[in-house]
């Protein structure tokens, strides 16, 4: 069986959050500030396990704009600058998904670097 597949992905009004509908039926909600913390970039994420790196501060990011690459993946650019992470269809669906547990532990390791959503 494959993947799920994106059918639409709508940008809100104000760029805080994407709506992501996949063909399983499937719709996420993704918040920007959500979508900017867990960017998949090499600048968030390192390029190996332990170089990850604590975002914080982005309680008001939004996004501009979403661009194609090619037809596996989004680039989203944020009104901070950020705009090299590649959002592949997976991601997303993870992202979704798993929403709940990963924003906990999140805010959680916040909570332990003394930081805050800003």
């Amino acid at each position: 069986m494959s993947d799920p597949w994106p059918v639409a992905l709508r940008l809100a009004p104000d760029g805080g959050t994407l709506h992501v509908s996949f063909d399983s039926g499937e719709t996420l909600a993704l918040a920007a500030e959500y979508l900017r913390v867990e960017s998949p970039s090499a600048e968030v994420k390192g390029h190996g396990p332990g170089q990850e790196q604590l975002v914080w501060g982005k309680r008001s990011v939004r996004i501009l704009k979403l661009e194609p690459v090619g037809t596996y993946a989004v680039r989203i650019v944020f009104d901070d600058g950020h705009s090299t992470g590649l959002y592949t269809w997976p991601y997303l669906l993870k992202l979704g998904r798993e929403q709940d547990a990963i924003w906990q532990s999140y805010l959680g390791k916040l909570e332990q670097a003394g930081l805050n959503r800003g």
